[in-house]
């Protein structure tokens, strides 16, 4: 269900843009961020990070492309939010010395020590690359092509990577005490 919520915006825009075009559905997808920020908000008295920079991107690169009249701002609004994700995890792991991913992830699954690095290392690879395929397909099909792509194209590279992950996680994954071999 979070899953659904996560892309309450980006399914809207999608709709949006099917029935009444590319500047409604940014005002649609500026819209819904600040509804599901205030949903967020009203259940849990607190807004995670990360939807917070997803809003000022979508109200910066929406609003450009609505001031302007210019679609191209709202095709890169993904490759700038994949970069952001991609920096952060490299930079906090460079800089800080902090992984991320483990921060993230280390209540859900026990891993080797040295495989946090390369599993933090691959999601920073992934939304680079992410990105770039945005940029490839936003510069070289038609903005129909481009929008089903934002919301089929990434669910699919996302879900996919997410299988990958899995399956080469699977024999590292270390069982706690209390779960039975």
């Amino acid at each position: 269900m979070k899953f659904l919520f996560d892309l309450f915006p980006v399914i809207l825009f999608f709709i949006t843009y099917k029935v009444y075009g590319i500047y409604n559905a940014t005002a649609v997808a500026i819209i819904a961020t600040f509804v599901q920020i205030g949903w967020v908000w009203l259940r849990h008295r607190k807004v995670d990070n990360m939807l917070w920079v997803s809003l000022a991107i979508i109200v910066v690169f929406g609003g450009a492309t609505l001031i302007f009249q210019d679609e191209t701002f709202i095709k890169w609004k993904p490759t700038v939010l994949y970069w952001l994700f991609a920096a952060v995890l490299f930079l906090a792991n460079q800089i800080f010395e902090k992984n991320l991913i483990r921060v993230m992830m280390k209540d859900q699954i026990r891993l080797p020590e040295p495989v946090w690095p390369r599993l933090n290392a691959s999601w920073a690879v992934f939304f680079s690359v992410m990105g770039i395929i945005n940029l490839y397909v936003a510069y070289n099909y038609s903005t129909d092509t481009w929008v089903n792509f934002k919301l089929f194209g990434f669910m699919g590279l996302m879900f996919a990577f997410v299988i990958l992950q899995a399956i080469l996680l699977g024999k590292y994954v270390e069982k706690s005490d209390d779960q039975e071999i």
